[in-house]
């Protein structure tokens, strides 16, 4: 999805899968706008534990499609969205260490209450439709696979 797309007026000004380290006050910066009442970000970070086992790290793979359905989702969520001004969102493959962003979204909005929902439901939808696969291996050297983000 190009920066300057948009849907129903709100700019989606990223929507990207990579192996760059993301960083959450960027992309709250990016969707800043004069006109907005409220920004809200979130930073999905990789975790020391799950399911009472200490990860010692995750590594994130991706579907080919990967980049084209995250940019569906950004462009859906837009459409579906009121008093939103702008949104972006990515989410980070390849080997995370504890506390690394592996998902960082920011919405702008007229409003805290719009903001806050959107931001929600972008997580929520990028969770639920994105084809990521999580390896997960702990410090006890075992591993699992987990198809969610």
């Amino acid at each position: 999805m190009s920066p300057s797309d948009t849907r129903a007026g709100i700019a989606v000004l990223r929507a990207a899968v990579g192996e760059q380290p993301l960083d959450v006050e960027e992309h709250a910066r990016l969707v800043g706008d004069s006109a907005a009442g409220a920004v809200v970000s979130f930073a999905g970070v990789v975790r020391n534990h799950d399911g009472g086992r200490s990860v010692r790290h995750l590594e994130y793979s991706a579907h080919p499609t990967a980049q084209k359905v995250v940019a569906e989702v950004a462009g859906d969520v837009a459409g579906r969205a009121h008093g939103v001004r702008a949104l972006a969102v990515s989410h980070r493959v390849g080997r995370l260490e504890i506390g690394d962003v592996a998902l960082a979204c920011a919405v702008a909005a007229d409003h805290r209450k719009e903001a806050f929902e959107v931001c929600a439901e972008l997580v929520e939808e990028v969770k639920r439709r994105l084809p990521v696969w999580k390896h997960q291996v702990f410090t006890d050297g075992s591993d699992e696979w987990v198809n969610s983000t």
